[in-house]
Order: C-alpha cells, then structure tokens, then sequence
C-alpha cells in the first residue's frame, strides 16, 4: 500500500565525486562507478515508489551533488527553509532548488547568504512531530537555528557533530515512528548526548555501534514503519524488528564514496504541522569585544578554540589591527551557545581572556543571598587568579583578595560596599555573591612589544623548560631575584622535602640567609629532614655527604621529631643550640616567617606544624600577601593550593623533575609562570652560582 507521503529525488545523471569536501570523498574522485551508481539509485527509487509518492528535480549539468535531495532544505508544512551551503561546490544548487520550491506551491524562506544551513541533511523532524532536531559544527551555523524556530514554529533541539566524518546530522541520527531514535552517540559531544537522553526514553533509544555508523545505517529513510537503508548488522536489525520495524537493505555503495545514503537521496516532502506546539529555542547569543595584543599573543586564537571546543559557535563582527606594531587590536564577537549553561561556561572562560560582554554598560551584576552560611547560591560565579571587576548600580568596582576558585561576596562596611573573593567555606549569611557570567570583567594588561622585550632580562612567557633550557631559566630567575630584593620585594618559598634529599637544603639556606626570601612555605617533612640533616647528617636516614643509608637511620627523624617537640618550638631548639644550621635554622635566625601544614601522613608531627588545615590555609593566605615571586620547588600538593591562593600578576616558578607537576601549575594560565622540569638541587646549585654572577642595576646606580 502506498502511503500518501511523498518524497523528492534527483536522478544522478550528472552524479560523480568531482571533489573533496568531506572525508568520504578522499581518494574517491571519479572512482564512483556511474553505471552502479545509476543502478543503485534507481533501486532506492523503485523501493520508495512502492510505499510513497516520490516527485523528482530535474538534473543540472555541472553539480553532480544535486543528487543528495536531502540538502535542498527543510519543509514543514507548507513552508520549506532553502539551503544555504556552506562549499562553493554546491552553492550553485540552491537556486534550482528554490524553484522548484515556489512551483510546488510552498512559502520559501532564505536565510542571509553568510549563514551556513543544509535543509534535512541537519535539521530533522521528530516523527511524533514534537520538536526539531537540528545539528551544527561542520556544515550548519548554530545561529541558523533561532530562523528555524521561527519560520516554522517548532521547537529547536540543537545539537553538536564532533566527528568530521559525520558531517550532516543525518549521517548519525535518525528519529523513527512512534519516538524511536536510531543514532550513534560517538558523533555528539556530552552536552548534545544529555539532549537526546532528555528528550528520549531510554527503551527507545536505539544507539548503534562504529562497525553500523560507517556503513551509514542511520542514514536511512523511514516510511511508517518500514526502515531503508544502506546496510545493518544482525544485531542492529534484530533490535530494529523487536520494536516493530521491517528493515529494507538496498545497496548505495557507490553514493557513500561521496559520504552519502539513502536518506541524503532523498528529502521528505510531506511534513504534518502540529498546530498546538509552538517556536521555542534555547540557542543563547551574546556579543563580546576583546582588545590586547590579540594576534601576537594569540589571544584571538585561544577565544575562538575556547569558543568551539566548548560547543559553540562565533562570528567575527569587526577586527581592527593595530596599525603599529605597539598598536593593540580589538575584535567584536557574536558568541552563540545551544543553551545558558553553555553559554556561561564559555563566557566565564572568554573573561579569563579579557573579553568583555559588550551590553556590559546596561547591565549589572546578578546578585544572589548567602541563606545558609558556608554555602554560595547555585550558578556562582567562580573567581580566577585575574584582576576582577563587577559592575553594580552602574559603576565598576574592583574585587578584593583575588584568587582562583572562590566566590565573588559582596557586603556593606561603614566604609560602603566592598566586594572580595571567598572560599566557600567563609561565606556568611547576609552577604551576596555574585551568579552568571554578566557585568564581570578581567583586567589583563596589554603591554607592546617594546615593553616587552625592554629588559634583558624580561621574564620569561607561560611555558615548560626542559633540561636544554635549565641554565637560561636560571638565569633569568636569579636576576628577577636580585631585582626584587634590592627594590625591597618579596619573594615566597613553597618547598617539599626533595629540596634536602638532592642536596638543595644548603643552597636553600644560603637564599633565606642572603635575604632573598621573605616566607617559607611547605609541610611537617621539609622542616623534619632539614633539622634531621642538621643535627645528624642524614636526610631519609641516609647520610648526605656519602651517599649511603645508615644502620638504624630509618629511625632518625622520628628522634628529631621527639628532640624538638621536649623544645617546644623550632625557635626554641635554634636558641638552645640544638639546631645550627640549615633552612629551618636561617628562618629563624632571619626572622622569615615560616608555615608548615600537616597531612594525614605525617610522623609526629613537629610542634610548629599546624595540623589544622583551614588554619593552615588562611596562614599560606597571610604569607602570601604582597608577593612578588614565588618558588616552587619539588611540592606538588603545596604548589597546587599555592597557586589556587596567587592572584595574576606574582611571577612564579615551579621545578620538579615529573613534568606533569610542572605543566599542571603552568597551565593555570599565568602569562608569568615558568615550569622547569629537573632536579631541585641542580636548580638551587646553579641559581646561587647565578647569583654570584650578578651585579645588582639597583646597587650599581647607587654606587
């Protein structure tokens, strides 16, 4: 019985693969049999005539693509959306497509010319006629969508192809008769699988294998329910027929070498409207304007990745180039995102960059109520290590205490209104905190190139150094050194007890004890092997000037755990005499503040470690106010919460010989952060060797 439903086809009298514009047509050019081609298409053509009406377009000479029906565009009714395609090879269809369109009797509509959109290829109707299902990241804009809901009155479903070689949402997705989906997950990034899981239950989910996807089993065409296709496995039909589907092989060999099937031959010409349901789409657009050094630093770059790789879509609505080169750049970009959450993921990302929401000057802050202390309002706006501000009742005001992962709380003080980063923990009822991602930006500073490179000794970008590259690192730390402590600077120390086992401890020492660091931070071991080495010569148990472990020195630091806590105190053992040297001991001689934080590891502990942690945190907080540079040496879980604490701006260096610690702390994102993989006692051997190299500019231009 012939249903009443009709499709539209195009013979492929001029069909070939002419050239390359997905990954199927790779090494395929002019290898398409025509006379199995036209065998093929014929069998789809007499299958489908059999359970529907099938209309045809003529054939034009010269766009052997015409073929794939499925991309003229996307009917609803009595309205079609034509196609806009995004390759010059095929745009040449469009009108021949619109033609037939307008003397078929439908109402066309066509989206402006710099907007991507391929008709049924992306957009597919769910068959109970609820809602729209429309795909984009290779060959449909994101922005095309909101014309969608529009046009034809349905809600938009947006979903994200992260797999070139399905390049069409119908190359991976096809909804069937009574809300069964038949789809390949592998092709959708999460947030489009959560989409598709939302919308449909599981039992009728019918999710297919890689071995099925290639052989395009989802691009199939679905009459009631009867299931065309190219090809399925046992497995996969079994499945199909346990619902209620009869599956239809037919060969399209020859139209896959052009990344194609049975449902991109042919495009559904017959679509109910469901006059009760209504446009709706969750598609979030929002305009940002960035201005720096935004190609030579890259920052163009990073935004429009970041933008893409988080799911969504931009464009570029006026890029000024700096006519000098100390001239900065500035760029508008449209952002468009499927939904909010999207959206705000990708903003609050955009302004670590420096992007600023440009309607920023109408809108405030969105503020939310602290109503349980300790808790922040869900959706609050997570800080950086960038300089913030916030704009409240028209006006911008700079966040106080920044630092990375916190809240953003607002609370009035006899002096006005003040807003500063918290940690979670410390927020209290009655403050606010700050939600979304509107009327929020980050300070970055836009230094020219002259700026730059105006020093000798500028340092050095964000980056890993490895060994090759050790003693320029060096170099440059040591002369940043000597800069910050003639200018009165500050430098802090976090520091594991590696830095005494590789031998670092005296060099370490002789830092603190020449005054180039003005706090010490780490944990109970460091000070435990630093005093052992003192007092007894071993570090571990081993003695540091041979080499060898010594008999019974396994139970060295717990005597010099037990030895100073009868003291009472580091200082004290250092006043009696006890302890004559070593790091521990320049920190008290030097008067450097010192904190160290203890763990569920550690022996003893000390007296002077603070086995409170919150405490210990806000201690490491106080100490490192005000820092210049800090030094991260060999103290992976110390470094991390160091930096979580380090507002942009503190130049910092973490050494350790696993590279994997250095590029987490570099990959914070600090355009002032060097990571340098080697051993921490090499490090420290040469950067004192440096040190004495140098001549202060400060001393020389006072002597």
């Amino acid at each position: 019985m012939t249903s009443q439903i009709r499709y539209l086809m195009c013979p492929p009298d001029h069909y070939d693969v002419d050239y390359v514009i997905n990954p199927w047509m790779e090494g395929n050019i002019h290898k398409s049999s025509r006379d199995r081609a036209v065998q093929q298409w014929y069998q789809l053509h007499h299958i489908l005539k059999e359970h529907a009406i099938v209309d045809l377009v003529p054939p034009q000479q010269g766009w052997p693509d015409m073929v794939f029906t499925a991309n003229a565009g996307l009917v609803l009714g009595e309205t079609v959306v034509l196609s806009r395609f995004l390759h010059k090879e095929r745009q040449g269809e469009e009108p021949y497509f619109k033609q037939w369109f307008e003397e078929n009797g439908y109402k066309v509509y066509e989206l402006p010319k710099d907007l991507p959109f391929e008709g049924a290829g992306d957009a597919l109707l769910d068959r109970e006629g609820r809602w729209l299902w429309a795909g984009y990241g290779f060959r449909s804009e994101l922005d095309s969508h909101p014309y969608l809901a529009k046009w034809l009155d349905i809600e938009v479903l947006s979903l994200r192809l992260i797999d070139d070689r399905f390049y069409h949402l119908d190359t991976c997705f096809c909804p069937l008769t009574d809300g069964y989906l038949l789809y390949y997950p592998a092709a959708f990034d999460s947030y489009s699988n959560r989409v598709i899981e939302m919308r449909v239950v599981p039992e009728k989910r019918i999710a297919i294998a890689e071995a099925d996807a290639v052989n395009f089993a989802c691009n199939a065409v679905n009459v009631d329910r009867i299931v065309i296709m190219n090809k399925a496995s046992d497995p996969l039909k079994e499945r199909l027929v346990n619902v209620g589907f009869q599956i239809i092989e037919t060969p399209l060999t020859e139209f896959l070498k052009a990344g194609g099937a049975a449902k991109c031959l042919t495009l559904r010409a017959t679509e109910p409207v469901r006059e009760e349901l209504h446009a709706n789409v969750s598609v979030e657009s929002r305009i940002l304007r960035m201005e720096g050094h935004l190609l030579d630093a890259g920052l163009i770059n990073r935004a429009l990745d970041l933008i893409v790789d988080n799911g969504g879509s931009f464009q570029v609505l006026n890029f000024n180039l700096g006519e000098q080169r100390q001239s900065t750049s500035a760029a508008e970009v449209k952002v468009s995102a499927p939904s909010h959450e999207v959206m705000e993921e990708i903003i609050s990302q955009l302004i670590d960059l420096g992007a600023v929401d440009l309607p920023q000057d109408e809108r405030d802050v969105k503020l939310e109520p602290v109503t349980m202390s300790g808790v922040a309002p869900d959706d609050f706006y997570v800080s950086t290590i960038y300089p913030t501000e916030i704009r409240i009742n028209g006006e911008w005001v700079t966040v106080q205490n920044q630092r990375m992962d916190g809240a953003i709380a607002i609370s009035q003080t006899p002096q006005g209104l003040i807003a500063q980063c918290k940690i979670l923990r410390d927020l209290e009822v009655g403050e606010q905190v700050v939600v979304d991602v509107q009327g929020i930006r980050t300070i970055r500073k836009t230094e020219s190139r002259e700026k730059r490179n105006s020093e000798e000794f500028s340092f050095m970008s964000a980056g890993v150094s490895s060994e090759r590259r050790v003693e320029l690192v060096v170099e440059q730390v040591a002369w940043e050194l000597r800069k910050i402590r003639d200018a009165g600077g500050k430098v802090v120390v976090t520091a594991g007890p590696v830095v005494i086992h590789t031998g670092g401890g005296e060099h370490l020492s002789r830092l603190i004890r020449e005054g180039y660091v003005q706090a010490l931070l780490g944990g109970n071991a460091i000070a435990v092997h630093d005093i052992e080495q003192s007092i007894m010569g071993t570090s571990l148990g081993v003695d540091m000037k041979r080499g060898v472990a010594v008999r019974g020195g396994h139970r060295h630091h717990l005597k010099i755990i037990n030895t100073i806590r009868r003291y009472g105190t580091i200082a004290k053992a250092v006043e009696a005499g006890v302890i004559k040297n070593g790091v521990m001991y320049e920190c008290v001689k030097n008067n450097v503040p010192f904190c160290l934080a203890g763990s569920i590891r550690d022996d003893g502990p000390l007296p002077d470690t603070q086995m409170d942690l919150i405490k210990a945190q806000e201690k490491y907080a106080e100490l490192l106010k005000g820092a210049d540079m800090i030094l991260m040496l060999s103290s992976m879980l110390h470094s991390i919460g160091v930096g979580n604490m380090t507002p942009a701006g503190v130049k910092m260096v973490c050494v350790d010989i696993n590279p994997a610690v250095v590029t987490k702390l570099s990959d914070r994102g600090s355009i002032e952060s060097v990571g340098v993989v080697t051993d921490v006692g090499l490090f420290l051997s040469l950067l004192t060797q440096q040190l004495d190299k140098l001549t202060s500019p400060y001393t020389a231009k006072m002597g």
